[in-house]
């Protein structure tokens, strides 16, 4: 048996019971088929990404199970005559698990070969140094300069001399 999901999204407007009634025909359909559900969820009204049959949002409905593809066919058949059925998707997904678990299997054989890594001390923080607290320019002084940078006024002052 093949693992499927089935995605299916119903018109808005629908009443709650005939949703719930269909989700338990397609329930039966798949368990009479020799299928077995593994998951149905029920995600509620959301938005469309565009407009479909005149339709912004819908009821999203997702019901992952395990049959034949000949059960599949007949599932994808009654939703295509179910007016209540806006859109649906099937797609088949144990291809996908067993690529995913032969990855973690050959992610685990990588890390059972790596030794283990040393453990680690805390690090331990050099004590930030304290930064100068810039004081309030003086109102009667010339302005602060920082040492080593010649002043404002030294430079112009040492300019002038140097053309005459």
């Amino acid at each position: 048996m093949r693992v499927y999901e089935e995605l299916f999204i119903v018109k808005p407007d629908a009443p709650e019971e005939e949703v719930d009634a269909y989700i338990g025909q397609l329930k039966d359909l798949i368990t009479n088929g020799k299928g077995t559900i593994d998951k149905a969820d029920k995600w509620g009204t959301r938005k469309l990404a565009y407009r479909v049959q005149k339709y912004n949002e819908g009821v999203y409905v997702l019901i992952q199970f395990s049959s034949s593809p000949e059960l599949v066919r007949e599932v994808e058949r009654r939703m295509r005559v179910t007016d209540m059925v806006i859109k649906f998707i099937t797609v088949r997904i144990d291809e996908k698990t067993k690529k995913i678990e032969k990855r973690k299997k050959q992610r685990d054989k990588r890390a059972a070969r790596r030794p283990p890594p040393p453990p680690m001390a805390a690090p331990t923080m050099p004590a930030a140094p304290a930064l100068p607290v810039p004081a309030a320019p003086a109102a009667a002084g010339p302005p602060a300069v920082a040492p080593g940078l010649p002043e404002e006024g030294a430079s112009a002052a040492a300019a002038e001399t140097k053309e005459s």
